[in-house]
């Protein structure tokens, strides 16, 4: 059986262009073969700032977006990041979602396909990768950097990856698969 690999979707805002990525990243995890995708877009749950009266440590969720999130990123095995950089740092949207669990993250590798201006998301990437340690996720080193991201998506905004970018997805996706299979013994033991 393969290991589910959620693709999150990390912006909400109005005319975002993570979906495009996150829907091309589907498409080739699906033929890389090693993972059972699934795009998982944080704007579907409507997560509120946080919101849940107890610490998630404790796993007492009222919410219903709460438990609807804490379902679907529990049963993931590997997670990536399609993250914008927003004035020099991780979209807010992204930071709001982690901060809802904790168990649900642990023991689990992630990846982080960047998109932005000049720096292609990295200066988010680095920003996220602390806020993922803290809540027991590997950020693997291999990325995906798409600097001036707009100018890869064509007049109806459908995105034409270079054989560089394809090529780096194919390592970020095989490195990715490498570690959850090292992590699976350290998840299943809780």
């Amino acid at each position: 059986m393969k290991q589910r690999l959620d693709i999150i979707i990390g912006s909400t805002r109005p005319g975002r262009a993570g979906p495009i990525f996150g829907e091309w990243l589907e498409g080739f995890a699906r033929q890389h073969g090693k993972f059972e995708p699934v795009l998982t877009d944080i704007a579907a749950f409507n997560l509120p700032m946080l919101d849940e009266p107890h610490h998630p440590r404790l796993r007492k969720y009222e919410n219903d977006h709460t438990k609807a999130w804490s379902k679907a990123i529990d049963a993931a095995d590997a997670f990536v990041f399609v993250a914008p950089e927003y004035n020099y740092f991780v979209a807010p949207a992204i930071v709001n979602a982690i901060d809802y669990l904790i168990h649900e993250w642990r023991y689990k590798p992630a990846a982080i396909f960047g998109y932005g201006g000049v720096s292609g998301g990295l200066r988010a990437a680095q920003a996220l990768k602390p806020l993922l340690t803290s809540v027991g996720v590997m950020p693997i080193p291999e990325g995906v950097a798409l600097p001036a991201y707009a100018t890869l998506l064509d007049q109806n905004r459908a995105f034409h990856p270079s054989e560089q970018v394809q090529g780096g997805t194919r390592m970020m996706l095989d490195e990715l698969s490498r570690w959850s299979e090292a992590l699976k013994a350290l998840r299943a033991a809780g």
